[in-house]
């Protein structure tokens, strides 16, 4: 079967019976390095790199790199909550994730009125969304997502990723999607001229931007893990200089958590290019967000 899926071109599909394997075999046996390391040559065409450094991508297509790729990611974002309705309702199919986002929004209703409610409780449902893509791609078995009022949500994994690449991968993807829906909402809020948008705008971007600081088990923690003593230089770099542009102080922890993380052991010698440069565009697009005025509704 696992053949036939690779052979069809269904990498994810492929990776997700590679892993199920893997959880069966023994950590120290031979068949389990070499099913994770067909797991790590599978990973990397997924996400569009060569089966090991310096060989030629499978297909031989072309792959975007660096900012156009990262770039990308912000119009992929938009595209996928425009067209891609199929798998942002696929949450909605189960029961555990429509009784929690209905007492999230009941809390939030109360405290700053429906509208802005529903707002929160899409922006962060796009957000959690992001994961469960990303976690889809490559193979990652994870369940439904969970709202916790006062927190926000999670996506609890069911597999994990195996190497660092993956983990950025699948971390920073919901604070992309959640740029997605905020722009989106500031979009919709300039054209209506409404306060509510707006403030929903601002509070998604914030809250991503949360998401950003490199700590605990936070998407920008996750991210970090990709980048060598260098890269994280440079995070902590522009997030100083993203905060000296917009004073919004949620980047003070975002460069503390980088400083921090400084002093890490066990950094990659060799970081991922690309988790670098949608770290910093995710940290300077977020930060822009949120320092959005509003007026009239409340923020978080």
């Amino acid at each position: 079967m696992v053949r036939e899926l690779e052979t069809s071109g269904d990498s994810s599909g492929a990776l997700a019976q590679w892993r199920k394997a893997l959880a069966l075999l023994p950590s120290d046996s031979k068949q389990h390095a070499q099913v994770e390391q067909r797991i790590l040559e599978l990973s990397r065409q997924v996400d569009g790199l060569s089966a090991q450094p310096g060989e030629p991508a499978d297909d031989g297509k072309p792959r975007k790199k660096g900012l156009g790729g990262a770039m990308g990611a912000v119009g992929t974002a938009l595209v996928i909550l425009l067209g891609k309705a199929k798998l942002l309702l696929l949450g909605l199919t189960k029961l555990s994730t429509l009784a929690s986002m209905a007492l999230f929004f009941g809390v939030y209703w109360k405290l700053f009125g429906w509208k802005f409610g529903a707002g929160l409780v899409a922006s962060i449902y796009i957000h959690e969304m992001g994961h469960v893509a990303a976690l889809r791609r490559f193979g990652i078995d994870a369940g439904a997502p969970m709202f916790i009022p006062g927190f926000g949500a999670l996506v609890r994994l069911k597999q994990y990723p195996v190497e660092p690449r993956e983990d950025a991968r699948v971390g920073l993807a919901g604070p992309w999607w959640g740029l997605g829906a905020a722009l989106a909402a500031l979009g919709a809020g300039t054209a209506l001229a409404s306060p509510a948008l707006m403030a929903i705008a601002r509070t998604g971007g914030w809250i991503n931007l949360f998401n950003l600081i490199p700590v605990w088990q936070l998407d920008g923690s996750r991210g970090m893990r990709a980048l060598d003593r260098t890269q994280r230089v440079i995070v902590a770099a522009v997030a100083a200089a993203s905060w000296f542009l917009t004073r919004e102080n949620m980047l003070l922890l975002v460069l503390l958590g980088a400083v921090y993380r400084l002093f890490e052991k066990g950094q990659p010698e060799e970081g991922d290019r690309r988790t670098l440069i949608e770290f910093v565009v995710l940290v300077g697009a977020l930060a822009a967000v949120s320092a959005i005025p509003t007026v009239g509704q409340p923020t978080l």
